[in-house]
């Protein structure tokens, strides 16, 4: 799949797209087993998303035997930075200051975190002069 603007996960969708950004192939008996960890979802469910998400081009498969192998064919951070460009513009008016401020204040940060925030702050103030 290109680098593509249209590119629009569903919920259920960037589910399934994490844990292939984490584990790379796998099968979806593994992708299922993965979900139900968290919640329970029936094999059939997560085996028609990943069918859907194949038509869509945000996965590719390959044939093994009798099942498949589905891998990303998006790139995690490219998702994640398209993603946040259209929350930051439909949900915060382009205004990142607010957007921050909404994420911490919704969920406390590590000293880890807050360090790293830091760190990019003190680098892009230092980029602007």
């Amino acid at each position: 799949m290109s680098e593509n603007q249209n590119i629009k996960p569903t919920t259920a969708e960037l589910e399934i797209l994490q844990i292939l950004w984490e584990k790379g192939e796998v099968t979806v008996k593994e992708v299922n087993e993965e979900i139900n960890k968290r919640k329970e979802t029936g094999y059939t469910t997560t085996l028609k998303t990943m069918q859907i998400m194949f038509e869509k081009g945000l996965v590719e498969r390959k044939k093994d035997g009798r099942s498949h192998i589905y891998s990303a064919t998006i790139k995690k951070e490219k998702t994640q930075q398209l993603l946040l460009d259209k929350i930051l513009d439909t949900a915060f008016g382009g205004s990142a200051s607010k957007l921050v401020m909404q994420a911490l204040g919704n969920k406390k940060a590590t000293k880890e975190e807050l360090q790293e925030i830091k760190e990019l702050i003190n680098k892009l103030e230092r980029e602007s002069k």
